[in-house]
This record gives C-alpha cells, structure tokens and sequence, in this order.
C-alpha cells in the first residue's frame, strides 16, 4: 500500500514538473524582441557633443546579462558585443546618415568594424568561434547552431538603419562587434562613429566615445 502511495506521489510530481517545464518553454518561444526606447543622447553616460553642429551621439553597450535578454539570442555568448546607438539632432535642418561608419577600438588599439547581416546568419548557423577570452558574465551554456526565423527576423529588426535624423528627434538601433578574439573588450576602448553630413551635404567632425564613460556610469 505504501508503495503505491509512494508511485502516486512521484507521477503526481513528475506531471507537475512536465507542466512547469512546458510553460517555461511556451514563455520563451512567446518572447518578442522589444527594441529599448532610446532617450536623448545627452542623457547617456558615454556620449559625444557637438555643440555647434547641435548634434549628439550616445552608446550603451549591452553587456551586462539582464540587458542582454531583450535578444532572443545571447549575443554576447556567440561573441557579438551589442552596442545600442543613439543619435540626437538637436538643430533645425536634418542630418544625413548613408555614408556613417562606426568603429569600436579597443585598448590595444584593435579596430574593430561593425557586423554586416550576413555576418551574424554565420555566426548563428555555425557558432564554432564564438569562445569569448573575456572577464564579461557569460553563462555555461551549450551553443547550438540552429537558426530560427525569428532570430533572422530580429537582426533585420534591431540594426541600426536610419538614413537621416530629422530636427529635433532622435534615431537608434544596434550595431554588433565582433569581441571573440578579444580580452576585456569594453575597458579602455573608444568609440568612434564618421561619415554624419549636415543638409548641404558638408561632413561633420568624427564622434569619440570613451567607452571608460559607460562603465563609470559617467562620474
């Protein structure tokens, strides 16, 4: 009698269990990607000025693991760090984006350039090389190399991929960087983004963004 009790119990607790863990699997294949709501770039701790031009460019790394889970995908842990872009046009007359190029240099002056879209499809279909030698949160979990349509459907989504910023607004999106051959690579790095025009098509100066700023929380 008492092991019939005892089987009893333990069926009850392994459905128990086989429910719980089938709620967790529909929370995750339910979870969107919800891009951040970029504030004025001002307003970020890393952040570039340029007062004359009346233009603003803002990063925010999203290293830490809480701020990474926004992704479907553990970006980090495929050896994409994802930083957040913000530009701010605070003037009167548009400012023109197709010909911005970003470049993240790290303390060892290696330059890094952002990821194309093709670049990050072959990083998840193939995530051989994504062994990060950083001190950064990485969870121990094992990387698989299936690509889901939402993952693909997200990159598409969240790459920053303004072509201008109209007066007085603000515009944002991601750009990944490839830190999988490199150690401690938010600390002593800097931020550069070229190439912004002013409406009559003139190039402005080159935004610097020591990146020490982010981490240091801007004091």
């Amino acid at each position: 009698m008492n092991l019939l009790l005892r089987q009893s119990r333990l069926q009850r607790a392994a459905c128990v269990c086989f429910v719980l863990a089938g709620l967790s699997t529909l929370c995750l294949a339910g979870k969107e990607f919800v891009r951040p709501v970029a504030q004025p770039a001002k307003s970020y701790p890393a952040h570039d000025s340029h007062d004359a031009d009346k233009v603003t460019v803002a990063i925010d790394p999203y290293d830490k693991a809480d701020k990474r889970q926004i992704f479907s995908v553990d970006w980090l842990e495929r050896g994409y760090l994802p930083v957040f872009v913000i530009v701010t046009n605070d003037g009167d007359e548009p400012i023109s984006l197709p010909n911005m190029k970003a470049q993240f240099v790290t303390s060892t002056r290696t330059k890094l350039l952002p990821a194309t879209t093709d670049d990050l499809y072959r990083r998840l279909s193939n995530p051989q090389k994504a062994t990060i030698p950083s001190p950064l949160p990485l969870p121990g979990k094992k990387i698989k190399g299936a690509v889901s349509k939402k993952a693909l459907d997200e990159i598409d989504s969240t790459r920053f991929s303004a072509r201008a910023v109209e007066p007085h607004s603000t515009q944002s999106g991601f750009l990944f960087f490839d830190v999988s051959d490199v150690s401690s690579p938010l600390r002593g790095a800097n931020f550069f983004l070229m190439g912004i025009q002013n409406a009559k098509g003139d190039e402005l100066i080159y935004f610097e963004i020591p990146v020490d700023n982010y981490l240091s929380g801007g004091q």
